[in-house]
């Protein structure tokens, strides 16, 4: 994939390998980044049942030396509690979404014995409905393109880790047919913006162009198009993106 990596998320064991997107009816999940993971980027992507699939992208601030322990914990906790959350057919949806993000800031600070920053969204695909239920905290640059155009995801909370009661609210997107939902971490977001000052409208204008027959050809357009920005300073930051695909 030359320049391209399918993005990585740290297992137990201390290990970091790859995390293999799980197989969609009538949709898709992907995820790239460009260069080396060298931050706090975490993506993770697993079924909890027959109809859903939940997925999320945190920033963990830090360098990977130093976060390693708080995102290994931080993606154990995503796991085994999203299969509590949502495995079973008649479910709240947004209680549930909300319960995860209460879970996942308590443990960002227990793991970190104190205050640690961690945007993160995380949302919920059901493939019945092509509805995503999400929590975004901190915001995290999410976007939706579908034949309206581009929307943005705003935030619906404050980053994980900084208040011990803080808990993000929950909302829901509909995904038409061919709609995509795009993910990218600060770093992107910072690479793309510091070309023109114009913050997310690059990357808007990349999604709207590029071709959405994937969603791995999404992410992998979106980084080629931020790659031209990318300095050293921006090296020091994951380039993640994480893209969810209708296709019907």
């Amino acid at each position: 994939m030359g320049f391209f990596q399918r993005q990585t998320a740290v297992a137990e064991g201390q290990e970091i390998k790859p995390a293999e997107a799980p197989a969609l009816n009538g949709a898709q999940l992907a995820a790239a980044s460009l260069g080396e993971r060298r931050g706090g980027d975490l993506h993770d992507f697993f079924r909890v049942s027959p109809r859903r699939v939940v997925f999320g992208l945190l920033d963990v601030a830090g360098q990977l030396q130093q976060n390693r322990a708080i995102v290994l914990a931080v993606q154990q906790v995503f796991r085994s509690h999203s299969v509590e959350l949502f495995a079973g057919d008649d479910i709240n949806e947004s209680d549930a979404m909300v319960e995860l993000g209460l879970q996942l800031n308590r443990t960002v600070m227990q793991a970190a014995k104190g205050v640690h920053a961690c945007p993160a969204f995380a949302g919920c695909y059901d493939e019945e409905l092509g509805t995503v239920c999400y929590f975004n905290a901190g915001h995290t640059h999410g976007l939706v393109r579908d034949k309206t155009g581009i929307s943005e995801l705003m935030a619906t909370g404050l980053p994980l880790g900084l208040f011990s009661h803080a808990i993000p609210d929950a909302q829901v997107v509909a995904l038409e047919q061919a709609a995509a939902l795009l993910l990218v971490s600060r770093g992107v977001a910072e690479a793309e913006g510091s070309k023109d000052g114009s913050g997310l409208s690059p990357i808007k204008d990349t999604l709207q162009m590029v071709a959405a027959t994937s969603a791995q050809l999404i992410c992998e357009g979106v980084l080629e198009a931020v790659k031209s920005g990318v300095t050293r300073t921006h090296l020091h930051n994951d380039l993640t993106a994480l893209a969810l695909l209708r296709n019907r």
